[in-house]
């Protein structure tokens, strides 16, 4: 778990996306942002809270009257990139504000930085705008602060997150998220779908749909219906699934599904994702985690027993074009080789397109740490790199497939060299690889979707040029 990139980091993004300078004697406030999406989501809202009150958003330290750190705290490496950012912000702005997961944490955080100004946990957006009046008190002026309709947005103008609910349910051994985040708690249907037209409507290209456990949306509603759409619209992941499509057409927005668990029902999301006409992009972000049944119950996953590989053949067979990304843990404890080995005969039957992998490590407050037969870490290291060259050929090979085809990519960034940085339906951002155009690109723009044939292809990436 790391920190955003530096062109994403919340701290920079004001400059890039609010544009405003600060008029003079308003209050401003800096923000650092770490961890995932999720968590980026909590930032936006917090600073569009506060830019509706009248502060200003600085780009850096010097500039800010205070800094809000939002943390992460789910992972040990996680914690530690937290209190680094906390102890950085101490020594250049001096008055820090801490939020976010690891604030669930507050006599650990203090511990570390007595000085801090306030500790308020995740998604407690009123105490963290308490703490923040307390340290640098508004001074609104409402014929000047104004705030576009769409929020303070901290990701590039043509994509955003679309988060649908907040905590989980599951109580998988090695995760602390429910203690951190709570329950889950989904967010009405009619509430997510006017955020998402207001998005679409202020020019965003692409929705990514996150939450802690997006399949499990609307069953703590008990699926209730839509106030909008009467009997149409339940708050189940289907029928928000199908509305969200209808927002556009596949040739000017993309909706992009993450952290779907492979629950039974999820089949019934496949043909939309098959449908030409639809905005939903052939796209399944799935943690998996291990392969091994037994692995998985002692993990306490969600849908331990469920048959996988057979899953998968199905979806591909509704949808030939979906892309399947993962991620894993290896070196959990009492992972034996026999195992470890079955997850990789697993890969090479499951051929999933893109993977990503952690080392198992404790974290403070998981049930896993108290398992049996922890593997040693030259061990963990030994078979992530064996599972990574796994995974590596067999992107290699999916992508050296892809030479020669014609297909929709969606411009992030023009350097200014003129090389385009893009992406394609198979690739979320950060996450993901990339698709380079390294000539041709005069016009482009980014949040452009353009036709591109591929002509050559790397382990992650690929390079194209403009189809006419």
């Amino acid at each position: 778990m790391t920190s955003n990139p530096p062109e994403l980091r919340p701290d920079l993004a004001p400059k890039l996306h609010i544009g405003d300078a600060p008029r003079a004697g308003q209050p401003t406030l800096g923000m650092v942002s770490l961890g995932c999406p999720k968590a980026l989501v909590d930032s936006e809202r917090i600073l569009t809270r506060l830019r509706a009150e009248g502060y200003g958003i600085s780009p850096d330290y010097t500039g800010a009257d205070a800094v809000i750190v939002n943390t992460c705290g789910f992972l040990d490496s996680a914690k530690a990139e937290s209190l680094d950012a906390i102890g950085e912000a101490l020594k250049e702005n001096g008055k820090v504000i801490v939020t976010g997961c690891l604030g669930a944490e507050p006599d650990y955080i203090r511990e570390h930085h007595p000085r801090i100004l306030a500790v308020t946990g995740p998604h407690q957006y009123e105490q963290v705008l308490d703490a923040v009046h307390a340290a640098v008190p508004p001074d609104p002026n409402p014929f000047v602060d104004l705030l576009p309709a769409t929020g303070v947005q901290l990701t590039p103008r043509h994509f955003s997150y679309l988060k649908i609910s907040e905590g989980c349910n599951h109580r998988c051994k090695f995760c602390i998220i429910p203690d951190m985040r709570g329950r889950l708690t989904s967010r009405p249907a009619h509430a997510v779908l006017r955020e998402a037209e207001k998005l679409v409507a202020a020019g965003v290209r692409e929705l990514l749909v996150i939450s802690q456990d997006t399949s499990a949306y609307g069953m703590d509603r008990k699926h209730d219906l839509n106030p909008w759409k009467g009997d149409e619209v339940r708050s189940h992941i289907t029928d928000l699934t199908r509305e969200l499509g209808k927002l556009g057409s596949a040739q000017d927005l993309w909706v992009r599904l993450h952290y779907v668990y492979p629950y039974p029902f999820v089949r019934e999301l496949i043909p939309l994702m098959a449908d030409p006409d639809t905005a939903v992009l052939p796209y399944l972000d799935i943690p998996f985690q291990h392969a091994h049944p037994d692995m998985l119950k002692r993990m306490a996953r969600p849908a331990a027993g469920a048959k996988t590989l057979d899953e998968i053949a199905a979806w591909r067979a509704t949808c030939p074009d979906i892309t399947l990304r993962s991620t894993f843990i290896v070196g959990y404890p009492g992972e034996t080789e026999a195992e470890f080995q079955h997850l990789l005969d697993w890969m090479d039957e499951a051929q999933l397109d893109r993977v990503g992998c952690f080392k198992y490590e404790n974290v403070a407050g998981a049930r896993s740490n108290e398992l049996p037969d922890h593997v040693a870490e030259e061990l963990k290291q030994e078979r992530w790199e064996r599972f990574m060259q796994k995974a590596q050929a067999i992107s290699e090979a999916k992508l050296e497939a892809k030479v020669g085809q014609v297909m929709q990519v969606i411009v992030d960034d023009i350097d200014e060299d003129g090389i385009a940085t893009c992406r394609t339906k198979a690739d979320a951002p950060e996450i993901d690889g990339n698709l380079f155009i390294d000539e041709g690109t005069e016009g482009l723009s980014a949040g452009d979707l353009v036709t591109v044939e591929v002509d050559e292809a790397g382990e992650y990436d690929l390079w194209g040029c403009i189809s006419n």
